[in-house]
């Protein structure tokens, strides 16, 4: 098997069915993998195509994995605290893929190197895969293309895909719609630690971690978990079936990671028994239709002809006052052959 250091931005190879796309992936091949990744990162209408096709006879090894997607603000300690749980994980026989979202990123769209070097020895590892999703200059781009490689590397046998929110804002809440688990890593700081992140943030979390909980941080840890206990128990929980938890951990020095994993295990298992884990996958699979199609509607805007030559006079007239902004949209709905109502 291929070392998962390999070139983040492989051209697709010419040549490739999506039968030949569709055996390398699902036999494990990184290289087939990584090619595949790439048309669906493409802008291209041909990649694009090749890649649905792909993904469309991909759809019966998907959704075996656990998704489980993590946030925190920076200096947290997400990566550290994900490169050692990924190596535990590995450890006890599970594969692991780790997808970095950043749509702030917009002049490189992610550094492959940057990520294998903040999770050095997950990214030594044969067990693992590493890649940042690119951005297109767009949450919603950015979202689409973490989907379907998240189903590309299922797909792959992978059985772990940890998504990190590199960004900040509302990446937050589009990476909690994909995954299964979300969790928010915090900072003790004696009540610092629920400021610079958002309330709403905490009302997406599947469990929140007091992190660096080791030496002499251990009293201000808990100190801290009690205070986000607190904080929690006045919220009205997500689900009727789990009340998130709170734990400390030291992702430095591997403290309390196993608890962390056994509530993500425990999770799981509760909401497969009441049905809603199964609920919960079917609204994120509309989820994505719903966001795609929005996605391509306004590709279609954009490159529609009629619309590109007349947009800007009608944005300065909006701007300046002169036509009222649904009336703006009347006349883009118009050019573009469809009624409005």
């Amino acid at each position: 098997m291929m070392s998962n250091r390999m070139s983040n931005r492989t051209p697709p190879r010419a040549g490739l069915t999506v039968a030949d796309y569709v055996k390398g992936v699902t036999s494990g091949d990184r290289s087939i993998l990584a090619r595949a990744i790439t048309l669906v990162e493409s802008t291209k209408p041909e990649h694009r195509a090749l890649s649905q096709a792909v993904l469309q006879q991909l759809l019966p090894a998907t959704g075996h994995a656990i998704r489980l997607g993590i946030t925190g603000v920076p200096g947290v300690g997400k990566s550290t605290t994900i490169d050692q749980l990924g190596i535990n994980l590995i450890e006890a026989g599970k594969k692991v893929a780790v997808l970095a979202v950043d749509p702030t990123s917009k002049r490189t769209g992610g550094s492959i190197l940057g990520d294998k070097t903040r999770m050095a020895r997950l990214a030594q590892s044969a067990g693992a895969f590493i890649r940042p999703s690119p951005t297109s200059g767009t949450l919603g781009g950015v979202a689409r293309k973490t989907r379907e490689t998240m189903a590309m590397v299922e797909a792959a046998g992978f059985d772990v895909v940890i998504i990190e929110t590199v960004g900040v804002g509302q990446s937050e809440t589009t990476v909690a719609d994909m995954v299964d688990f979300f969790l928010v890593l915090l900072l003790a700081g004696g009540g610092d630690d629920l400021q610079g992140i958002k309330k709403g943030i905490i009302e997406l979390a599947d469990m929140i971690a007091i992190n660096k909980a080791d030496g002499d941080n251990v009293t201000r840890a808990e100190a801290s978990a009690a205070e986000c206990r607190l904080a929690l128990s006045i919220l009205t929980p997500q689900s009727a079936n789990w009340k998130p938890p709170v734990v400390t951990i030291s992702g430095r020095t591997n403290i309390g990671l196993e608890t962390l994993w056994a509530k993500i295990e425990e999770h799981r298992a509760t909401t497969s028994a009441t049905g809603e884990f199964a609920e919960r996958r079917r609204e994120q699979a509309l989820s994505w239709m719903h966001d795609m199609l929005e996605d391509r509607l306004m590709e279609a805007l954009r490159s529609n002809p009629r619309v590109a030559t007349s947009l800007p006079g009608i944005e300065t007239q909006v701007r300046e006052g002169r036509l009222l902004p649904t009336l703006a949209v009347d006349r883009i709905l118009e050019l573009m052959g469809l009624a409005t109502p």
